[in-house]
């Protein structure tokens, strides 16, 4: 798994590759506590995201309910379809905000306020 953090305007967008599994799940947890503080707007780009797993799916629920719990919030965009079956069979879809395009992401932020 890799992932890379660029600020985009006032969004915290992170790039994942690879695979969000049980063996990188807390070191990735780590790595957005340190990134996204004092951060309110958060964009996971999951286009080059091949596969997730229940521990992956695990970290970004974490991820959103401590976003939620400060005022924030999370985005998803481009989720591959391999990885989208995993949101559609968990029904962890229903809780994220998923986009097509990160351009369409950055917007709704944006109409956020």
């Amino acid at each position: 798994m890799d992932y890379l953090f660029e600020d985009v305007g006032n969004v915290l967008k992170v790039s994942l590759s690879g695979r969000l599994v049980a063996s990188c799940s807390k070191e990735f947890k780590d790595a957005m506590l340190e990134h996204m503080k004092d951060r309110k707007c958060i964009l996971f780009n999951l286009q080059k995201m091949e596969h997730i797993d229940s521990s992956g799916l695990g970290a970004l629920v974490s991820i959103l309910q401590f976003q939620n719990s400060n005022q924030g919030s999370v985005k998803l965009c481009c989720l591959q379809a391999g990885p989208r079956i995993v949101f559609e069979i968990t029904k962890v879809c229903r809780i994220f905000e998923i986009y097509d395009t990160e351009e369409a992401a950055l917007a709704a932020f944006s109409s956020q306020g």
